[in-house]
């Protein structure tokens, strides 16, 4: 039953995928909308906590949707490999900090992932859609912020399905070039 459900929300997605983000999206150079969220354990975030780190900030839909846990269970995979970069990994969604809790234990996410449930932040990085004509979500795109706290890449309407291995790889490009 519970696979059904994802299989109709993921189906539900894919066909009402209409409506346009409310703000323009930050541009690579640009510094980063900074941001207070709690993440799945209640506590409080900000932007500014992980300056001299590389950020790897990726917005997505809705928790427990397929595409969505196998984004985030790719990144859980390669959170060594991120961790070595000097890079966080940080999830963001609409839903609220129970959703964020219950998502993070069943999949044994290592990282934060924090809610955004008054979709400011989601409006702030121009990601904010409305799915099915109501529902206003956060697109599935990711922001790669630099250590100084700029937008270094904007990844767009990802493909959950190899995404981290792109960021970490660009994270690795950026690290050579700035060196």
């Amino acid at each position: 039953m519970k696979r059904l459900v994802h299989a109709i929300s993921a189906a539900l997605f894919a066909l009402a995928c209409v409506g346009y983000a409310h703000a323009q999206s930050p541009r690579p150079g640009q510094p980063a909308p900074d941001f207070r969220l709690q993440d799945q354990d209640g506590n409080w975030h900000e932007l500014k906590d992980y300056r001299g780190k590389w950020v790897a900030l990726y917005f997505y839909p809705k928790d427990n949707t397929p595409g969505c846990t196998t984004q985030a269970c790719e990144f859980r995979d390669n959170i060594f490999a991120f961790r070595e970069a000097n890079a966080v990994i940080l999830g963001v969604s609409v839903d609220d900090v129970e959703s964020h809790r219950k998502f993070a234990e069943e999949h044994g996410l290592p990282f934060r992932i924090l809610a955004d449930a008054d979709k400011a932040t989601a409006r702030s990085y121009g990601v904010l859609k409305k799915f099915l004509g109501v529902t206003e979500l956060a697109k599935r795109d990711t922001f790669l912020i630099d250590p100084e706290g700029r937008i270094a890449r904007h990844y767009r309407d990802v493909n959950p399905q190899g995404h981290s291995e792109i960021v970490l790889a660009d994270i690795k490009k950026l690290q050579k070039k700035s060196t």
